[in-house]
């Protein structure tokens, strides 16, 4: 492994010989001590082959001083880890495959072996991020930004992932957020100086705060103001650390759906209602489409007119002058389109149920486009 770690990884080639291989051996000896204490619990359970009696004593006690990561780029740091983990599940995997282990039961050993190994990866970048606010303003600060990997590994390492993170000091909630600009491109700077008044501290008062495919993301003290209109957030419900990532996918999920329908403002996945069941069940939009929409499409233009007609009408609340004024028609024609709507459809525009799956198929198509329309769906209908 350290001829491994020295080949892929040039930062570890630099480092003493000597010295990497006894941190070496001290870590796989930590990983491998993990391993199996992880197979005797699943082999209590389950009756598997034994495993023979490991000492370990010795390894552990040696350069138990001797700390060469945080001397590293923390990216090589968190790679050389997952190299290290990759090379003693495999060594473990051909030892009791040997042995006649049952694949089920080495699957579940190693879903709790990953759990760990992502446990640790969380646990390593929060070291450094607290080492690198912690130090001297005159000591030398490598160039990676700590705190924001820190944020980024919060945000993307779901807590199923990482066994243990529950045991971790307790924290202040705080709110996962995802940004991007309400129009044209996002202006990563300029989002963080709109949101700056609410992004949580981290260590050394550093803003909580990175970047996530394009999109501003991190962690939120207080909610902003609704009328924050320059910008589109989602919002994931106050948690502490532990539990972000689970939130964060909400707060991702709620960016998307206001994005979809072209939202401006702060929105939680709650506020956004049915708009979130449009974006997430497309079969379902699909199949209303057919059943309310269809038939206007053999009408051409006509159909097309009737459309933005229903479609007016219900975006401005039922009020049919104020529709009409959006279209720049007379109330009457507007009507009349109406009244044509319901004749091809067969729905009523005073019935509340048949109103909602008209709102939710022409959502659909707003959304998703129009695809599918001309046969419906496979399923039952909904």
């Amino acid at each position: 492994m350290t001829n491994r770690l020295r080949a892929e990884l040039p930062s570890y080639a630099r480092v003493p010989p000597d010295l990497l291989t006894l941190r070496v051996a001290r870590a796989m000896d930590r990983s491998l001590t993990v391993v199996h204490r992880l197979y005797g619990q699943q082999h209590a359970k389950n009756a598997g082959p034994a495993l023979p009696t490991r000492d370990t004593g010795s390894i552990s006690r040696a350069g138990t001083s001797v700390t060469i990561g945080d001397t590293l780029p923390v990216d090589d740091v968190i790679r050389a880890h997952r190299i290290g983990v990759d090379v003693v599940w495999s060594r473990f995997t051909q030892e009791m495959t040997e042995r006649g282990a049952h694949p089920q039961e080495l699957l579940a050993v190693g879903e709790h072996v990953w759990s760990w190994a992502a446990d640790m990866t969380v646990r390593i970048l929060r070291r450094r991020a607290v080492t690198e606010d912690t130090r001297p303003a005159n000591a030398h600060r490598p160039q990676e930004p700590r705190l924001e990997e820190y944020v980024r590994m919060l945000l993307l390492v779901p807590a199923g992932a990482a066994a243990g993170r529950g045991a971790d000091t307790p924290t202040a909630a705080r709110m996962p957020f995802r940004a991007r600009a309400a129009l044209g491109p996002t202006d990563t700077g300029r989002v963080i100086e709109l949101l700056q008044p609410w992004i949580a501290a981290g260590p050394g008062r550093g803003l909580m705060v990175t970047t996530v495919d394009g999109d501003v993301a991190g962690l939120l003290a207080a909610r902003p103001p609704a009328l924050l209109r320059d910008l589109v957030v989602g919002l994931g419900a106050a948690v502490p650390s532990c539990d972000v990532a689970d939130e964060f996918r909400s707060a991702s999920l709620a960016l998307r759906v206001a994005t979809s329908f072209e939202l401006a403002g702060v929105y939680t996945g709650d506020e956004l209602g049915l708009r979130t069941v449009v974006v997430q069940r497309p079969d379902l939009g699909e199949r209303l489409v057919h059943q309310r929409l269809a038939p206007l499409r053999e009408r051409g233009e006509e159909g097309t007119q009737i459309e933005e007609a229903v479609a007016a009408f219900l975006e401005h609340g039922l009020r049919l002058e104020a529709a009409a004024r959006s279209l720049f028609v007379h109330p009457n024609t507007l009507r009349n389109r109406l009244r044509r709507f319901e004749g091809l459809s067969g729905t009523s525009l005073r019935d509340p149920a048949d109103m909602a799956e008209i709102w939710w198929a022409l959502a659909h198509r707003r959304v998703h486009g129009p695809v599918g329309v001309a046969a419906p769906p496979d399923g039952p209908e909904p």
